[in-house]
């Protein structure tokens, strides 16, 4: 997976920060994690073509969440580009009349095919690579963090089936899907033939206040990017306004035993993002404050 922060300021943009988007790329698929005002700019800066999108993942339904994805939408109706396939869009439950209304208020339909699935806590979307999880947060309005995890994968032994004498071919993908084969009168299984790995798995979480939902969505994570509006000096207005501070961040990263942690969603009083850090590592060694159009890979 490669994550390019598209934009990493809260509620009021600034000067070097747009507001709250991220784009993975993994395999076959483009995923948009919110879309804040100016995604799509953001998008083309980055040089990732809007039609490389094929889900959309919206958290909840603030402005600095949202007001990007009717613009983004527009555009892709527009574009000379002809968007192919279903665009996947997932909202939180409840959040679709609301969609509709943002149509409605435009006078706008995408001329592409898309498909709003909103969305309740567990499995949201699985296929044979990976799957997306989602876990409702604790936030002034309903709002979800999301996991994408892929698959465990199986890796061919290459000394075992080399000693077999099993060609390249089928049988070795039918190993590799987990399939029993026949080869010259016995039974290979695929524990006796190739490795297990473990997939890799990215969580997101956006505005919340600090829940046990936090920490079991991103249980075990190779990764977290997690919100944190303010500095841990501030922690009774975060509480306030169902914000996370930075050490709570990085003490959600801690019991969720998470490899990396990746703050972002900044207060605009923050200038740069010094502090921020410095608090989320007095409780999570490898933590580190996003920047725009920052990518990371997986």
């Amino acid at each position: 997976m490669e994550i390019t922060f598209l934009g990493t300021s809260s509620m009021v943009p600034t000067k070097e920060r747009n507001h709250s988007s991220l784009f993975v790329s993994y395999k076959n698929q483009g995923i948009l994690v919110d879309c804040g005002e100016g995604t799509q700019r953001q998008m083309k800066t980055a040089g990732i073509n809007l039609v490389k999108i094929t889900k959309i993942l919206i958290s909840h339904w603030h402005g600095d969440h949202v007001l990007g994805l009717a613009g983004l939408l527009q555009t892709i109706s527009s574009g000379s580009n002809t968007y192919s396939g279903v665009m996947e869009i997932y909202l939180p439950a409840g959040s679709k009349k609301l969609f509709e209304k943002l149509k409605e208020a435009l006078q706008f339909e995408p001329t592409f095919e898309y498909k709003i699935i909103e969305v309740k806590p567990g499995i949201v979307f699985q296929n044979k690579d990976f799957r997306i999880e989602a876990a409702e947060l604790d936030h002034s309005v309903i709002s979800f963090g999301y996991s994408i995890v892929e698959h465990e994968q199986r890796h061919i032994k290459t000394d075992v089936v080399k000693k077999l004498g099993i060609p390249h071919g089928p049988l070795l993908g039918e190993l590799q899907d987990g399939h029993s084969i026949k080869w010259e009168g016995k039974t290979v299984e695929p524990d006796e033939a190739t490795d297990l790995t473990k997939g890799k798995k990215l969580t997101i979480i956006a505005d919340t206040s600090i829940c046990k939902s936090c920490i079991d969505l991103a249980e075990d994570a190779d990764l977290l990017v997690c919100e944190s509006t303010y500095a841990s000096n501030m922690e009774e207005k975060a509480s306030e306004y169902k914000h996370l501070t930075a050490g709570q961040a990085g003490l959600i990263a801690n019991k969720a035993n998470v490899k990396k942690l990746i703050l972002t969603h900044f207060s605009q009083r923050y200038k740069n993002t010094q502090q921020i850090e410095e608090d989320a590592r007095t409780v999570f060694d490898n933590a580190t404050a996003a920047k725009d159009f920052m990518k990371v890979r997986v």
